[in-house]
């Protein structure tokens, strides 16, 4: 029988910052979706805690806000651009293209 999966999960940077998310924003990325998914076998999907060495917490923390904002804004029209400082827009692109968002 398949254990029941927690609310929360945690996405942990390199630098060692940890954010306590609700699973159903952390779905939001579809590479965390896939990380999470029972059927995928990976060790995220049993423990809930998703390692990403290649990312800082400031990169994290702003991919955390915009899977909130996603969520959020989901069935709204007309939604509002998010603050993004220039000078983490390089580094974010290529976050957003690493989580499928």
């Amino acid at each position: 029988m398949p254990s029941p999966q927690s609310e929360y999960i945690t996405l942990i940077s390199n630098d060692g910052f940890e954010f306590i998310i609700l699973r159903e924003a952390a779905c939001v990325a579809g590479t965390i979706k896939r990380m999470l998914d029972p059927a995928s076998n990976f060790a995220e999907a049993s423990s809930g805690v998703c390692r990403f060495g290649q990312f800082n917490g400031l990169i994290i923390e702003k991919l955390t806000e915009y899977l909130y904002y996603n969520l959020k804004h989901r069935d709204s029209k007309d939604v509002p651009d998010m603050d993004i400082p220039p000078a983490l827009c390089l580094e974010l692109l290529v976050a957003a293209d690493y989580f499928d968002v």
